[in-house]
């Protein structure tokens, strides 16, 4: 089938270029191509389309012929080698087009950039930099990728930081950091702590890491340990935890093996790991991937970064391209080999479309694993309660807790994990005892609250006080559709059916696929008298693939009989 579909294609793509005129066809002529080349290069476009990145370089290359007819090839083979990590070849097929103007977009004069920064060559950097202010193109990332290597090329050639201001909020903080560090200025302590300061609206504890890098660059190694002594590895990125793992066993010398801020290519890589993070954090996986990628080229040492590449892939649904990428960690990285273990249980769960072989996966792999740290446990529970093994789960949450501040930030939220837990195996004693005790330590975790408040007002228990506790969570967070959800069946509880029906109308609008609000407002609805809409929305239950099949069993009841016999 899919053979069929790829060959209607490839005949609707000739056929367009048939019968374009020659005004829209002059940058490329085609009279002369054995068909043979036009079916390999649509065949390309089609795979990259689809993000089968290793076919469409495949079917790239077979129709290479392409390259001086057709303006879009050269740049369509240019990305499918830097998404297969072949940086190099495809900076040498710019170069060697250099003159031709089917090189005339962004990617391509940002990546001979980079290879002259590469290879120190900052004065070529500058002339190429001078092409890319004409690519620019009104896009925002552009305009940010291309000032921010022309204030690094200033740096790595002057020897001084720029006069010309950026104004790009904290990723102008981040630039000037890292710059001031590759200059050793004595200021850069600073802006360390400026950028990893607490405070921060946006948490930017990555740059933790890299901070100790420069503390421990500097032989400031009591300070580097007294920063970690504080750090939790249960609140801390993956890379963070490594880098207080490592000071812990005082392995001071990793540090220095995967990244220097006097290193300009390690500057510029970690540069465009960020470009590849904001590029990823809009769903944009090619866009993420390709400067990814040229940041490994960059500094391959650097091995962490491919955690990003794993995650992109994954998101992406190309679970053997995400597997690959987890080859590099092993148990010298182990807070990254962990990584790479539930990454791999989560693809064995997508791939066969069963949770407890992945779960099972990652526990054989957890008993291999030596007096595991917190994070690790933790993660087991968590990894318990996502498969709905709400029992199992809850000794190890219980295992965490005992080893940690019962009044700290960190407690309160495995209590409310916990807690979760014995509600879905109905222990609400012990659940509305560690719901309460959550919100001890934080009275207004509109989270806790809500669920604390849903599992009373099912219970038909305490209703006035769940009432209070939804209202509280409401004013915290009044655009949370679970908590609009909540709020609406607590006032279809008390009989309030047109306030219920306000509330659950906007959550089935925020949550079109949920189960429970879709059943819910049908409920409402009925109540209501408004009997065909209250079916449609029952009816949409049955098509959710995470309905439980109890719900299912009421559903279909309620289709027959109505609200009244359930």
């Amino acid at each position: 089938m899919l053979r069929l579909i790829l060959n209607h294609l490839k005949l609707f793509f000739i056929t367009i270029l048939v019968y374009q005129t020659p005004v829209i066809s002059k940058s490329a002529s085609f009279e002369r191509f054995d068909s043979k080349y036009l079916s390999n290069y649509f065949s390309g476009i089609i795979a990259f389309e689809n993000k089968n990145n290793s076919d469409s370089l495949e079917f790239f290359r077979s129709s290479k012929i392409l390259l001086n007819k057709h303006d879009p090839y050269l740049k369509r083979y240019f990305f499918s080698l830097v998404l297969e990590g072949k940086v190099s070849a495809a900076t040498n097929l710019i170069k060697q087009n250099i003159r031709k103007q089917n090189t005339d977009f962004f990617e391509g004069y940002v990546l001979l950039i980079i290879d002259s920064i590469r290879k120190s060559n900052f004065d070529l950097a500058e002339k190429y930099l001078v092409k890319l202010s004409f690519l620019i193109e009104q896009k925002r990332f552009n305009l940010i990728i291309y000032e921010t290597l022309k204030q690094y090329v200033y740096v790595f050639k002057e020897k001084r930081i720029s006069a010309k201001k950026q104004n790009f909020g904290n990723l102008t903080l981040i630039t000037n950091t890292f710059q001031r560090c590759y200059l050793n200025d004595i200021n850069t302590e600073d802006y360390f702590l400026k950028l990893t300061d607490k405070n921060n609206q946006i948490d930017y504890s990555r740059y933790i890491y890299f901070y100790l890098t420069y503390l421990i660059e500097n032989n400031e190694l009591q300070k580097a340990k007294e920063i970690t002594k504080d750090i939790n590895f249960l609140g801390s990125t993956i890379l963070l935890s490594q880098g207080k793992a490592w000071i812990d066993q005082n392995n001071f010398s990793n540090f220095k093996k995967v990244f220097s801020c006097k290193n300009h290519n390690d500057l510029i890589s970690e540069f465009l790991f960020l470009i590849s993070n904001l590029y990823s954090s809009q769903d944009r996986f090619v866009e993420s991937n390709f400067y990814l990628n040229i940041a490994n080229y960059l500094n391959p040492k650097f091995i962490f970064n491919n955690a990003l590449i794993a995650d992109n892939y994954y998101l992406n649904q190309n679970y053997d391209k995400a597997k690959e990428s987890l080859k590099v960690f092993d148990e010298n990285t182990n807070f990254y080999y962990w990584f790479r273990i539930k990454k791999e249980s989560q693809i064995i769960s997508k791939q066969t479309d069963d949770s407890e072989k992945g779960l099972n996966y990652l526990m054989n792999e957890y008993a291999k694993i030596e007096n595991p740290n917190l994070k690790i446990i933790y993660d087991v529970a968590n990894f318990h309660k996502r498969a709905e093994k709400y029992k199992e789960a809850i000794p190890f949450y219980s295992q965490v807790l005992s080893s940690i501040d019962v009044k700290s930030a960190t407690a309160a939220e495995i209590l409310y994990r916990r807690g979760g837990s014995y509600e879905r195996v109905k222990d609400y004693e012990n659940s509305d005892k560690d719901l309460l005790a959550s919100l001890q330590i934080d009275p207004n975790d509109a989270y806790v609250l809500n669920y604390l408040a849903y599992s009373w007002l099912e219970r038909d228990y305490k209703i006035d006080e769940a009432m209070q506790m939804l209202e509280k969570a409401y004013a915290a967070k009044n655009n949370d559709p679970y908590i609009i959800d909540s709020i609406g069946w607590a006032y279809y509880l008390t009989n309030d059916f047109i306030k219920a029906e306000k509330f659950l109308k906007r959550a089935v609008q925020l949550m079109p696929n949920d189960p429970i609000v879709n059943d819910h407002y049908g409920d409402i609805l009925w109540k209501l008298n408004r009997k065909i809409q209250a079916r449609y929305f029952w009816n949409n239950v049955l098509g959710f693939e995470d309905a439980e099949n109890e719900m299912i069993e009421k559903i279909n009841i309620k289709l027959v009989f109505g609200l009244q016999d359930t």
